[in-house]
């Protein structure tokens, strides 16, 4: 368990991370892994139990994390180097042909920390929901958790895992939402109005939690802290985490010029000046 101002610290790290990583590799998804940085890494320190030491793909005696937009990447790469699950120097190989930390998280390449190949979205909460059904099978008290772009609600299979959950119980599982409001194309609102989210699961049998400042680290360890107390109650919890795609950089926020386009060499610096190294670049 660490303070708030040691994961204060840490994100700001990460967010240096994913940086340095999409501009050398000059692609990537820089925008959503820095919205969610912060999430990721109160999950990664305070709120899951597991060994990073002792990975296994089964996942048994230890919380799980699937994460279905798997373009968000550097994020998860650079929190599980950070957490270490592998050496943090790695993260200079970020999409280089034929390393483990590919575009997208790949189980071909036996990464520990990655359980799923992610990335065509929609099929995250299925897996998660696999996931815990095997956990209630097996007796295993922990957690599975999935995270989720708004975007990616926009797909068919999220409603029909969605209402499985609510109507089986699954009451093991915590899924977020990284509600930022913004896709490749536009905004949500512009693309496919979402409306109503918290309405529409509540309707489809899940427990909702709104964390509304999902930037403040405070506020995530509290919420999320919030979503573990109503698990195990017969719904399933889904968290609604209001982001701002590109958080840590002004002139990367609130838009969505960077969901999929990195930094060029020289706004890089200008980038970087706004989050200071604090435990140390790769």
């Amino acid at each position: 368990m660490k303070t708030i101002q040691e994961l204060e610290a840490l994100a700001t790290q990460v967010r240096r991370d994913i940086l340095r990583m999409t501009t050398a590799a000059k692609s990537g998804h820089p925008g959503g892994s820095m919205g969610t940085t912060d999430w990721f890494v109160a999950m990664e320190w305070n709120i899951m139990e597991f060994d990073p030491q002792r990975f296994t793909m089964s996942g048994d005696g230890e919380d799980m994390l699937f994460v279905s937009q798997g373009h968000i990447t550097p994020v998860i790469y650079s929190t599980m180097a950070r957490r270490g699950f592998f050496p943090v120097s790695e993260l200079s190989t970020f999409r280089q042909f034929g390393t483990r930390l590919q575009g997208h998280p790949s189980t071909a390449h036996s990464l520990p920390g990655i359980r799923m190949a992610s990335g065509s979205l929609g099929q995250g909460m299925s897996v998660g929901i696999g996931a815990a059904l095997g956990k209630k099978m097996t007796g295993d008290s922990h957690l599975v958790f999935t995270m989720h772009g708004d975007g990616e609600l926009q797909e068919g299979q999220i409603w029909e895992a969605a209402m499985f959950a609510g109507a089986k119980g699954v009451d093991n599982l915590i899924s977020t939402v990284d509600y930022n409001h913004q896709q490749i194309d536009g905004s949500t609102q512009q693309v496919m109005d979402l409306a109503d989210l918290r309405a529409k699961f509540e309707a489809f049998g899940w427990t909702v939690v709104d964390i509304l400042q999902g930037n403040d680290m405070g506020c995530v360890l509290e919420g999320m802290g919030q979503a573990k107390k109503l698990a195990g109650q017969g719904r399933p919890v889904m968290v609604l985490l209001h982001t701002k795609m590109g958080y840590g950089v002004d002139f990367m926020q609130d838009t969505n010029k960077y969901h999929g386009s990195v930094l060029s060499a020289d706004d890089l610096p200008k980038a970087l000046a706004q989050l200071p190294e604090t435990i140390g670049d790769f």
